[in-house]
């Protein structure tokens, strides 16, 4: 499972980063031309936990195979 994000729903809070017991964390925040939004830097790290899926309040991250 990896993180996938809605890049349209992402408010670019970073909410989804602490809350990732992976190391190092599958999400980080990444300036872009609208602003900063959450992306997915070492996927292969993902335990498929959901943290990050609960800790967004936009709903802007799902896992998928």
């Amino acid at each position: 499972m990896k993180p996938q994000i809605d890049l349209e729903k992402c408010i670019g809070c970073g909410a989804c980063v602490p809350v990732c017991p992976a190391e190092p964390k599958v999400l980080a925040m990444e300036e872009t031309g609208a602003g900063p939004k959450s992306k997915a830097a070492n996927p292969q790290n993902c335990i498929a936990c959901n943290a990050c899926v609960s800790a967004c309040p936009v709903q802007a991250i799902k896992l998928v195979e």
